[in-house]
């Protein structure tokens, strides 16, 4: 049985093809040269099961959404306090490479604006790291996140540098007011080898799963970064992940998120899923056009909002029971997208000849939009397969559970 959300994807992504607004980043002579068409999404569910569509293998550099897992790096390698000590976590309102700095402490107020990445970047590793230590923790580190080995482009690095002056007056003005000690020129090329490191679409999709899994790793199952650490980065996210957009983007969207100019976008929804979307045209506020209709269709179509999520690691499956003509699959709790996701997989795994298949609603409490989509659209495949459906639904959370062409589940009474 295929997936619905593979075919969702798929209509989501035919749907967003035709936008063809925005521009290039082309003030990065590198990134000019992209190919404007190229178009990728990816979702990873804390379970470990990814969905892609488009060019999922295209590997573009992840740019500024390095930031968020530099910042998880350097919270790993010197603690909260330490980083704290160097940078604040509140908005700016301002733009992305603007010197936001707070009165008193000249920190920079966010890891997620340049003044405050750049600081973070020569907080990674070990004090009196050099440029090349720096890079190389910084590339295995991502690595891990990514579950395989990642590789900074070159020329893309050498490109950028070579238009790095804001970067590099922004480094020397915050070395001067004593924020780092470190070389500016080495720690601005160090946080543009960070910016150059390539990544694909299904990569952004697995290193936003491991910090919605609260650190772990969806397929490797290493603990990357502590609970501590992931909740951390997304706090930050929240509030300063798309600049000075921001709120808005919470408000509408309400996924930590973060962007970059080379048209990724990185969306994180704890306990539920990583998301990634690459599209290289840009709006006026260096954000992929495409992206960011995606991430909107996601939040509406899927009840994806953070303040929609429901309990974090909630298992809508109590419990499977197969028999030889029978199998009984018992849920439980909010069904919302990423719940609804695990049953649809869960039928697709049982394998058994057609017969009997039973879907005990009893302890469940409510299944969203998205997941009353996705349930209905299993149990037509089931149906379509010849298997015959069975509901036990006393309270009607499932209320119509049309199918199709005046096709029903049958309804079992309560045993």
């Amino acid at each position: 049985m295929e997936s619905p959300v593979r075919k969702y994807l798929h209509q989501l992504f035919n749907d967003t093809t035709a936008m063809d607004g925005g521009d290039l980043a082309d003030y990065i002579p590198e990134l000019a040269k992209a190919d404007p068409e190229v178009f990728s999404i990816a979702l990873t569910t804390i379970d470990g099961r990814t969905y892609s569509v488009g060019d999922d293998e295209r590997e573009f550099t992840i740019q500024s959404i390095s930031k968020p897992f530099a910042y998880a790096s350097a919270l790993t390698d010197r603690g909260l306090e330490a980083i704290s000590a160097k940078v604040g976590v509140e908005p700016t309102g301002e733009a992305f490479n603007e010197l936001s700095l707070e009165k008193g402490t000249n920190r920079p107020k966010n890891p997620m604006i340049n003044a405050g990445a750049i600081t973070i970047h020569s907080m990674l590793a070990e004090p009196d790291s050099s440029l090349e230590d720096r890079a190389n923790h910084t590339v295995e580190f991502f690595s891990r996140l990514a579950g395989r080995k990642l590789e900074m482009d070159e020329s893309v690095f050498r490109s950028e540098l070579e238009t790095a002056d804001r970067n590099f007056a922004l480094a020397h003005m915050l070395r001067n007011l004593g924020v780092f000690e470190e070389h500016a020129h080495q720690v601005v090329a160090g946080y543009v080898a960070q910016c150059a490191i390539k990544v694909n679409v299904r990569d952004l999709a697995v290193m936003g799963a491991t910090l919605a899994n609260r650190g772990m790793h969806p397929f490797t199952g290493e603990r990357v970064a502590s609970r501590d650490v992931a909740r951390q980065v997304l706090a930050v996210m929240v509030s300063a992940g798309m600049y000075d957009a921001s709120g808005t983007w919470f408000s509408d969207v309400g996924i930590p998120a973060k962007s970059g100019v080379s048209g990724g976008i990185l969306g994180v929804l704890p306990g539920q899923v990583g998301i990634g979307v690459f599209s290289p045209r840009l709006d006026p506020k260096g954000n992929s056009v495409r992206g960011v209709n995606v991430f909107n269709k996601l939040s509406q179509d899927m009840g994806l909002h953070l303040l929609n999520a429901g309990i974090f690691g909630s298992n809508t499956i109590r419990s499977v029971s197969e028999g030889d003509d029978e199998t009984v699959m018992r849920l439980q709790g909010v069904i919302q997208f990423s719940g609804a996701e695990a049953i649809l997989h869960r039928m697709a795994s049982l394998e058994c000849d057609p017969g009997t298949m039973v879907f005990d609603l009893t302890k469940v409490t409510r299944l969203d939009a998205m997941a009353r989509r996705m349930f209905l659209e299993g149990l037509r495949r089931l149906t379509a397969d010849g298997h015959r459906v069975e509901l036990i639904d006393p309270d009607e959370v499932l209320p119509d559970p049309d199918l199709g062409g005046s096709t029903y589940p049958i309804r079992r009474e309560t045993p």
